[in-house]
């Protein structure tokens, strides 16, 4: 099973995505989706297999298409997604607890526009956030994550580099 991993379009939905994600089984969003075009090209996508979290930025309209947070399990590997979950060492309120209480495998973010993908032997998970796709922020390199599902266990997780965020121009 192969997966799609994004976060933080704020509404930017580059046409190169749909060829990044073409081939995946599933789409994994976490939050900040800006706008219900991108939701809407994520399930033209993959209508029925799209995991989507809201972001702060997200009004009650993308809210109502969307979750808080997501718990699952595929293939025995338990999965947790939400959009500000800090970071190791630096979780946001109530994560770290929540991350003890229910110790998924992988926990999943956004929020913080900054691709990270570490284990974290606090509460003995793997940590995973895509960075961001959109155009607004302070990250310099757009990006997304793709991984495969197998027997159990994550495999060949590649970064796919969408390209440079635009700066704007001093006039």
């Amino acid at each position: 099973m192969t997966i799609g991993l994004l976060s933080d379009n704020h509404g930017y939905w580059d046409e190169r995505l749909n060829h990044h994600l073409e081939d995946c089984d599933e789409i994994w969003h976490a939050g900040d989706i800006g706008s219900l075009e991108v939701i809407d090209a994520i399930k033209a996508l993959q209508p029925q297999k799209a995991r989507i979290v809201f972001g702060n930025i997200d009004n009650h309209v993308i809210r109502s298409e969307s979750a808080e947070e997501l718990r699952w399990e595929i293939e025995g590997i338990k999965f947790f997604m939400t959009h500000i979950g800090g970071r190791p060492g630096r979780y946001a309120k109530g994560v770290r607890q929540s991350l003890l209480s229910h110790r998924p495998n992988v926990f999943i973010c956004g929020h913080s526009h900054l691709l990270l993908v570490k284990q974290d032997e606090s509460w003995g998970g793997l940590y995973m956030n895509p960075g961001a796709c959109g155009m607004q922020g302070f990250h310099q390199k757009r990006t997304l994550i793709k991984f495969e599902i197998k027997k159990g266990a994550l495999h060949d997780m590649k970064v796919v580099e969408l390209g440079d965020r635009m700066r704007r121009q001093r006039v």
